[in-house]
């Protein structure tokens, strides 16, 4: 990206000015060496974003930014209905709340060190991975009404689970608002066989060490130290997901003429939220959070059946569980006052400093933990909500490395096999059903996430916790 086109805030903040039908600025948050790294398509998604009515404030991009489907993977944005505010289904995605669970063993590396075959091959039995595969579980349309609107408390419900694990999950568990009438019969067909399942692409299941803590005060709090070992689990909404996003998009695109809305990319459709079609989404996508919080909870059930079998002391209990595709509506301080906002954030995750009255209560003065999931075999990070960030970018922080290139570039470069035994020869061992797979997420394929933690660090999103580095890593 020419960074001649942006105007420098800070050494880790870049600001594009308002230029035709932008409403407010575009904001980036990186390095400049991440900013030029970035393709130009970046800026152009950002300033689309910008000219959508009744935003709010900025259109935001995370130090993992990169090209999106109409907005950037990385982005954030606030709208008010009082002021024409719209709901895109673009700018939530198409794997709808797809998010990442973190879950502490109470076990050290040495401890698992000998298990670890039988664990990674044990997990890889039996937690469906992979492009369309079905789990154990089979939904009836009874059942799948009650799954999209209980969510994770569904599942603990039907004894896959705690009611302790509720408590750490974003939103408890389950959204409130979710509509099952309003996802169609098409998307529920998609889902009956999927829940628990990891699915493919960059989802994972991985067994994880604290390999180093930053912050030993808020690390205390989280219940973390160097040497522990944790399992962290990446996942979201299955097809049904998918299902919601691809209708929507046409609806939402069929509609905006007749609402006055002239989109600078069809790709950007959207609806008032007021509007019926608006309402209509929120229902169905509010369904689908709950329907992929309910799906990492069964897959907590399934680790920790697995884990029951080879190391029966392990706790597995659950550090929190933070989506990173989602439209919420949220309470933020604009000119002094409170407001009420629809709050976009696609491939960013939610960042709460503390004090905040979403954070769990005893992990409030800590600030929310926020869950950056690495790529296979690179690390991963903890980080935590901070106070800044809530003026920054509505609360937000980045999720993940983003990538580097895309998956058909990948393939040009590496072969799924020389990946797997390059990564065993480093202590990591993968399962996958497809080399393909593997080869379209080679860790080269990302950014490097300890480059983009580290901007997120610096600019204030969040404040680096702990590193966590893969042990065994379960792979779609």
């Amino acid at each position: 990206m020419d960074v001649k086109s942006l105007k420098r805030r800070s050494e880790f903040e870049w600001v594009l000015e308002p230029r035709g039908p932008m409403r407010v600025p575009g904001v980036l948050f990186a390095s400049e060496a991440l900013i030029r790294e970035m393709d130009d398509k970046v800026i152009e998604q950002v300033a689309n974003v910008a000219a959508l009515p009744g935003i709010q404030k900025a259109s935001y991009a995370m130090p993992d930014a990169h090209w999106g489907y109409g907005f950037p993977i990385g982005g954030v944005a606030a709208f008010d209905p009082a002021e024409g505010g719209v709901i895109s289904a673009g700018g939530v995605g198409f794997d709808i709340s797809c998010g990442v669970r973190t879950l502490r063993t109470g076990l050290t590396r040495a401890e698992v060190e000998p298990f670890k075959r039988e664990l990674v091959d044990g997990l890889y039995r039996d937690i469906p991975v992979g492009m369309g595969r079905g789990g154990k579980l089979h939904l009836d349309r009874k059942e799948m009404d009650a799954m999209l609107t209980g969510g994770a408390e569904w599942a603990v419900h039907r004894g896959y689970g705690y009611p302790s694990d509720l408590g750490r999950i974003e939103e408890h568990g389950n959204m409130q608002g979710a509509d099952a009438d309003e996802v169609s019969s098409h998307a529920k067909e998609r889902q009956k066989n999927e829940m628990g399942t990891l699915g493919s692409g960059n989802h994972y299941l991985e067994m994880q060490e604290v390999v180093a803590v930053y912050d030993p005060a808020i690390a205390e709090i989280y219940g973390i130290a160097e040497g522990d070992v944790v399992v962290s689990i990446h996942c979201g909404s299955r097809g049904l997901g998918h299902q919601i996003g691809t209708e929507f998009l046409k609806s939402m695109a069929a509609s905006a003429a007749q609402h006055g809305i002239k989109l600078p990319d069809r790709q950007l459709a959207c609806a008032p939220i007021d509007s019926p079609v608006g309402q209509s989404y929120l229902g169905a996508m509010r369904a689908a959070m709950n329907c992929a919080m309910a799906n990492r909870q069964i897959i907590t059930h399934l680790v920790r059946e697995v884990f029951a079998g080879l190391l029966p002391r392990a706790a597995l209990d659950l550090l929190y569980d933070v989506s990173h595709n989602t439209c919420k509506v949220e309470e933020h301080i604009l000119d002094g006052r409170p407001r009420r906002l629809f709050v976009h954030r696609k491939g960013a995750t939610r960042a709460f400093g503390p004090g905040h009255p979403d954070i769990p209560e005893d992990l409030r003065e800590a600030g929310q933990p926020v869950l950056i999931g690495g790529t296979m075999g690179t690390a991963s990070y903890v980080l935590a909500g901070t106070r800044e960030s809530m003026q920054h970018a509505f609360g937000s922080a980045v999720h993940g490395a983003g990538r580097a290139m895309s998956r058909k570039q990948a393939l040009k470069h590496w072969r799924g096999r020389q990946v797997v035994d390059d990564l065993a020869e480093k202590g990591v061992l993968i399962r996958s059903p497809s080399q393909r797979g593997v080869a379209e997420e080679a860790p080269g394929a990302y950014k490097d996430v300890s480059v983009v933690v580290d901007a997120a660090h610096r600019a204030g999103l969040a404040r680096k916790v702990a590193r966590l580095e893969p042990i065994v890593c379960v792979k779609g």
